[in-house]
């Protein structure tokens, strides 16, 4: 049975977090890292695939989504003193990361600045750090929310208030995910919308901005999982973080796209389990 707690932190902000419960039996501690926008809030199947291996889920939303205190202007590598904070206050040492979409980046902050408490990491069609070494915006099929956060906060925020969904940006497989395995990503996401856009902005402003740490600090071994055809986070993302990861390995799947490669979970955290 999932729990939920609220975790304080030192600044007086709030956290609320999810933990499918410790066992002594457990053979890892997996913490999820949401996508943009979601509350943080366990999707089934990934419950599912952690409880079937003996992995102990917990989650937790990050500062302005699911009831956890917005935190205007944090950057990226704030999500590894909250991670800590969360796994302190679950009884937690160490623990392995797995972050989708937006979560991707969180979950590497974690190894990059607590490397003694994260051991291994999964991204699943995750955000590289904004670069002009490349296109970073090439192959996006709306890049104007991520544009807008190049610009600061302030013109992110007022890109939400005009902003309309494109359907396109999914492919038929994405779309079939989310009426399938996946439905409970689109309303639990649907969910977080309502409660307004502070944590997409402010994840879309860090995404874009520095994230305060470098990718070649994260020596923990790293699995990037990508869909070749996303049209959300394009493939040379994870082609490029590849290259600047040290300890890192690239799963790139042909024939999906940004929603259907979380179908890759349950392998993902085989591939965990054999090196952790």
């Amino acid at each position: 049975m999932v729990t939920e707690h609220e975790v304080g932190l030192d600044d007086g902000r709030v956290l609320h977090a999810y933990d499918s419960g410790a066992d002594a039996s457990a053979r890892l501690t997996l913490m999820w890292h949401h996508g943009s926008p979601q509350t943080g809030a366990p999707l089934g199947a990934v419950l599912a695939a952690a409880t079937a291996r003996g992995i102990r889920l917990i989650s937790y939303g990050r500062p302005g989504y699911g009831g956890s205190t917005p935190n205007p202007g944090r950057d990226v590598a704030s999500a590894a003193t909250d991670a800590v904070a969360v796994a302190d206050a679950l009884g937690v040492e160490g623990f392995a990361a797995m972050g989708a979409s937006g979560g991707g980046p969180h979950a590497l902050a974690g190894a990059a600045l607590a490397p003694d408490r994260v051991i291994g990491v999964v991204t699943l069609a995750g955000v590289a750090p904004y670069t002009e070494a490349f296109d970073w915006f090439g192959g996006m099929r709306a890049p104007g929310a991520l544009r807008a956060a190049r610009a600061g906060r302030a013109a992110r925020a007022a890109f939400a208030e005009t902003d309309e969904f494109d359907p396109d940006v999914f492919l038929p497989v994405d779309l079939a995910a989310l009426e399938g395995t996946w439905a409970d990503l689109g309303s639990d996401s649907a969910r977080a919308g309502r409660d307004g856009p502070d944590g997409l902005v402010d994840d879309d402003v860090a995404f874009a901005k520095p994230w305060g740490f470098e990718l070649e600090r994260v020596a923990a071994p790293v699995l990037l999982v990508q869909g070749d055809g996303d049209r959300i986070v394009p493939r040379t993302h994870a082609a490029w973080m590849l290259g600047r990861l040290p300890n890192a390995s690239l799963w790139m799947r042909l024939d999906d796209g940004h929603v259907s490669v979380l179908d890759t979970v349950p392998d993902a955290m085989d591939w965990l389990l054999e090196r952790l």
